[in-house]
């Protein structure tokens, strides 16, 4: 009789579902924070990763990682699940900060050692330019976004960068991420329509963990803008 009332304890079998739902998340985060389908992830993304299946940080919404150091992007579900990566090209300067009202100058008006990619966490959506063609805007202030490769110029040479084994010649941007149009409209664009979702983006110059480690709080939509580069 003790086993029966036990099992029909409603106190007790708060306790199961409990003790499943712990162990759902660490195996979840075990399984981000490990081979999440791409051997090339560093330990740093891959860390990162983990700290977003634990913490839940990404609050119920697809998210981005954007590993500059490797310079790829991976896209997940809001569930965790990698949707795909990609390698990217990033801006030219090196860092991890941006010049104050770099948003508001046009990209001829950006100087060299200004045209980095920021690090951070960002509430990102998707937009469009100034000629109706899709983005996902990243971050509104600087004019940071993720789009289809531009053309640049001949000399650039951006669509041979991507399609090269190193990360060494990715750095030619004025700091949006441009990765390739296929990748952007069978993996970004299906990820990210009819929601917002998160962007980290690791930093180069110090270690992610100073960054991120502690859950975040509902951020600010940005608004929408329109950037290039």
């Amino acid at each position: 009789m003790r086993r029966n009332r036990i099992a029909t304890d409603p106190r007790a079998a708060w306790g199961r579902r409990a003790a499943l739902a712990v162990l759902c998340t660490v195996s979840a985060a075990a399984s981000a924070g490990g081979d999440f389908g791409d051997p090339r992830a560093s330990d740093e993304a891959r860390g990162v990763v983990a700290w977003v299946a634990t913490a839940r940080d990404n609050q119920g919404q697809p998210f981005m990682l954007i590993d500059k150091v490797a310079a790829r992007v991976y896209v997940f579900s809001a569930a965790g699940e990698l949707q795909g990566s990609e390698a990217a090209l990033l801006g030219s300067a090196r860092g991890d900060t941006t010049t104050p009202g770099i948003g508001d100058l046009p990209l001829s008006a950006i100087k060299p050692e200004d045209r980095t990619t920021p690090a951070g966490r960002f509430v990102a959506h998707l937009d469009k330019d100034i000629r109706g063609r899709s983005l996902l805007l990243i971050d509104y202030a600087t004019s940071i976004a993720l789009h289809p490769v531009v053309p640049g110029t001949p000399q650039e040479r951006r669509a041979e960068r991507l399609s090269s084994e190193t990360p060494d010649d990715n750095r030619i941007s004025f700091g949006c991420i441009n990765v390739p149009p296929a990748f952007y409209e069978n993996v970004v664009r299906p990820t990210f329509t009819g929601t917002a979702g998160i962007v980290y983006i690791l930093p180069e110059t110090r270690p992610a963990s100073e960054l991120f480690g502690e859950p975040a709080g509902p951020a600010a939509d940005h608004g929408a803008a329109s950037v290039g580069g």
